[in-house]
């Protein structure tokens, strides 16, 4: 008998390297990202030669693989990486300026044998990991640790904003606002950071509303700063000239930044021009109703009228095609996944991979919140995309690897024994 039995595959053995990974994070992005490839296509069959969701699903393939395998190695080590990763990202954000390809008004990308990479959404892992060394490291628990941090991120934010990139600079904002809270920042600090911007908001939109912010400014000022006479003297003066801060950064916004923060409060000024995207969007999704009209049934989608459904209003297909309760279910899992973050960064065993998870977390809820907010008019269109479901390759694959990050963490939650 020539006959021998096969060595029996060692599953258990296969799966030691990923043995104490959180699944669940991996399940819900996998679902959110196919999901997105069945919506994309759905859009693309109206648009003749697009093949979408294909590169979607494989774009997804790739970043399962890399985030299975960042999810094996020591995420501690990038600890002695990241001065480089921080600098890799500010270089890559320099390329973009002098040689970047330029597209919709900007010039976000550099074409790599024919791929177009977009560094500013790597560069939001690049701050994540820097953010995360500085703060465990020295925690902002000290108006000077916190301000390190501000100024370390402020170089690629400058970056982002200048190519214009308005949307993703304010997820910048966002993940360090997150990460400096969880690294026991005073949250009175963390408003009066984001006080000159509400100020400059408030003067030339509502003013009596805005004497009202100055005196709430000036009473957390007295209550959160050390110096509190001095601190709430140059908090009150900061407000007050934010007035005309604000009408010098509205000067930088290119025109169509312009249109876009304006005319979500009232589309039908230009229902034919600026106001034209938030509309359609608007009768999109509430076409859908409560259970939808089917899939590859939507009339808005099907005839294509909403511009670049694909990219950053992938959510109106959602709404228009699966309903009420399909868009329900997509902010359920995305829940889920920031409640895996949470639950991570609780769980992790030193303070660096816990700022890492809630990093992630951070980006994950600010673009989902703005992403969807301006789907249905509730906030302006800044050029946010969905994560996993809108279409964009460097985006998906960011995405993917941030997932790969945690879940490093994840696994390798256990303290080192000695």
């Amino acid at each position: 008998m020539l006959h021998k039995s096969l060595p029996k595959i060692r599953w258990k053995a296969l799966a030691q390297p990923w043995q104490n990974i959180d699944w669940w994070l991996f399940i819900f992005p996998i679902g959110l990202t196919i999901l997105g490839g069945v919506m994309i296509h759905s859009i693309e069959l109206s648009q003749e030669g697009a093949n979408w969701a294909s590169q979607h699903l494989i774009t997804c393939g790739i970043g399962i693989v890399l985030a299975l395998a960042i999810a094996r190695c020591r995420y501690d080590r990038l600890l002695q990486w990241h001065w480089i990763i921080y600098g890799i990202t500010i270089l890559l954000l320099l390329a973009v300026k002098f040689f970047g390809t330029e597209g919709l008004g900007a010039q976000r990308w550099i074409t790599i044998a024919g791929f177009n990479l977009q560094p500013s959404e790597f560069a939001k892992l690049g701050a994540i990991i820097t953010i995360a060394a500085l703060l465990s490291d020295r925690p902002a628990s000290t108006i000077p640790a916190a301000l390190r941090v501000i100024a370390v991120v402020a170089v690629p934010w400058a970056l982002v904003f200048l190519e214009p990139n308005l949307g993703t600079s304010l997820v910048f904002g966002a993940i360090t606002m997150g990460m400096l809270y969880w690294g026991n920042a005073n949250p009175g600090w963390l408003l009066l950071l984001l006080s000159p911007f509400i100020s400059a908001i408030l003067f030339n939109t509502a003013l009596p509303f805005w004497f009202g912010w100055i005196v709430v400014v000036g009473v957390v000022a007295w209550r959160s700063l050390p110096w509190y006479r001095l601190g709430t003297l140059a908090a009150v003066v900061v407000n007050l000239v934010s007035g005309g801060l604000g009408h010098l950064l509205w000067g930088l916004l290119k025109e169509y930044q312009k249109k876009r923060l304006i005319l979500f409060l009232d589309p039908d000024q230009e229902p034919l021009k600026g106001g034209y995207h938030l509309i359609q969007s608007r009768i999109a999704i509430g076409a859908g109703e409560l259970w939808g009209r089917g899939l590859y049934k939507g009339t808005q989608t099907q005839l294509s009228f909403i511009p670049e459904q694909h990219t950053d209003f992938v959510f109106t297909a959602i709404g228009e095609e699966l309903g009420f309760v399909g868009g329900i279910l997509v902010l359920i899992a995305f829940w889920l996944v920031c409640l895996r973050l949470v639950i991570i960064a609780q769980n992790a065993k030193d303070n660096f991979g816990s700022l890492i998870a809630i990093g992630v977390f951070s980006m994950i809820v600010f673009q989902v919140a703005v992403n969807v907010g301006m789907t249905i008019g509730l906030s302006p269109v800044t050029g946010i995309p969905l994560p996993f479901l809108s279409y964009g390759k460097s985006a998906l694959l960011m995405n993917f690897l941030a997932i790969g990050v945690v879940q490093s963490v994840s696994n390798f939650r256990q303290r080192l024994k000695f």
